[in-house]
């Protein structure tokens, strides 16, 4: 599975899961309480009960947020025994500015972390591979076709592949999993798949 921002992910079978966006769907309402708390006289019982009201928006984001990772996590475990990921370095990622917000609403490095963690507890395994080019290179044929982020079709220059660049990606991850050398990040034995690769 190759996780994104325009989705949350999309796997090597062509299936996306929606980005649900907590934090930016809330940032409206998460502002207004904001305000209200500045307003409000230091020491005030009124400003005491503006600070809740901003804690209690903040964790409704994260129980949000949490519930999602989890329930999107256990379908994956359920459906597959070998779930193959990319290995983020999401704490850099997260320093680009203007996606940093985002990246951090996103969760993909507490996502993988649950993913693991289910998938030990279900005798399955989550395989990370490195990320090199797996955007960038062509599922069918090979060919590195580069493109910037804005770009959302992979289209191969070589052998006129057209696919949804992260299904593309999702795809040149699977393979890339494939390889003996790539690291299992649960530590169990291997075991036969309940259903077929990811």
């Amino acid at each position: 599975m190759d996780v994104g921002l325009k989705v949350f992910l999309a796997d090597s079978n062509g299936e996306t899961v929606e980005n649900p966006r907590h934090y930016r769907r809330s940032r409206k309402r998460l502002r207004r309480k904001q305000r209200a708390l500045c307003r409000r006289e230091k020491g005030s019982k009124r400003r005491k009960k503006a600070a809740r009201e901003v804690a209690k928006t903040h964790l409704k984001i994260a129980r949000q947020r949490k519930d999602f990772l989890h329930k999107t996590a256990r379908r994956y475990v359920e459906r597959y025994g070998t779930i193959i990921v990319e290995d983020l370095k999401v704490a850099n990622m997260a320093k680009t500015h203007h996606l940093s917000a985002s990246i951090h609403d996103a969760s993909w490095a507490r996502f993988v972390e649950l993913l693991g963690s289910k998938a030990e507890e279900a005798g399955s395994r989550v395989v990370q591979v490195a990320p090199r080019f797996t955007t960038q290179a062509c599922s069918n044929c090979g060919q590195l076709v580069p493109k910037s982020l804005s770009v959302r079709t992979h289209i191969c220059t070589s052998c006129g592949y057209v696919e949804d660049r992260d299904v593309n990606a999702a795809k040149n991850i699977l393979r890339a999993g494939m390889q003996p050398s790539e690291r299992n990040v649960t530590g169990c034995r291997e075991r036969a798949p309940r259903s077929r690769l990811l």
